[in-house]
């Protein structure tokens, strides 16, 4: 077991290292033109993208809880995490023949991806942190979710101050929001929309959709779970 808390401290420190590291040029230049065009749009559409994206996401994230896998209390942290890469493995493979199948419809069946792939990955979510032994139907432990969620799929700036938070969770707690009417729902929105419009637009082209959205699928599923993986290895060391 020690051998294995060795080899976590060290996964952990490099991935602490990735989360915290300056924005590269590439990246800024990314989300300059990002904000640029979020400028152009109208307040009146980002509200109802916006209202769109906050009401799917309450709903997945009020229904994910209602079955999730149980470890027993006795079980060592290896054997945890041994249960934690199956159920991510599971996913991973899930999500990767949704985006194939999606894919291969083009632009109408590539927006189908949207709501199934963000049910995919809220669902992981959710087996994750229960199979670590953290209370699901927890409203907190839901807005931790959402934070593992957005430090996952949000430019390297807004990792910066999202894994700040992570890292000083308890010290956090008082500062959350009361409910989630409450969240910052378009800045999660707004994080999301131009992290997966980068990562996922080539799924809406015919022909090549389908593997394009198949490996996106398949890689960003998996990087999901390593991030949730580390980041409630963090809440069991501070």
């Amino acid at each position: 077991m020690d051998t294995y808390l060795h080899y976590i401290q060290a996964d952990l420190t490099s991935w602490l290292y990735q989360m915290k590291k300056p924005p590269s040029l590439g990246g800024r230049l990314a989300h300059g033109v990002q904000k640029t065009i979020n400028q152009i749009i109208p307040e009146k559409v980002h509200r109802v993208v916006t209202s769109a994206i906050e009401n799917m996401v309450k709903l997945v994230i009020s229904g994910s809880s209602w079955i999730v896998p149980k470890a027993p209390a006795h079980l060592t942290l290896k054997e945890r995490e041994m249960k934690v890469r199956t159920r991510i493995k599971w996913y991973r493979n899930s999500a990767s023949a949704e985006g194939a199948i999606t894919g291969a419809g083009g632009i109408l069946m590539g927006f189908a991806d949207f709501p199934a792939f963000l049910a995919i990955k809220m669902k992981m979510l959710f087996d994750i942190a229960a199979l670590y032994g953290y209370d699901t139907k927890d409203y907190q432990e839901r807005l931790f979710l959402l934070h593992v969620f957005q430090l996952s799929f949000s430019s390297q700036k807004r990792r910066n101050e999202l894994i700040e938070r992570i890292e000083n969770w308890e010290a956090y707690r008082d500062q959350l929001p009361k409910t989630f009417d409450e969240f910052d729902w378009k800045t999660f929105q707004l994080d999301y929309r131009d992290y997966m419009d980068l990562a996922k637009l080539a799924q809406l082209i015919p022909i090549v959709g389908a593997p394009v959205g198949a490996l996106a699928n398949y890689k960003l599923t998996e990087q999901l779970g390593k991030n949730a993986m580390n980041a409630f290895r963090l809440r069991l060391w501070t």
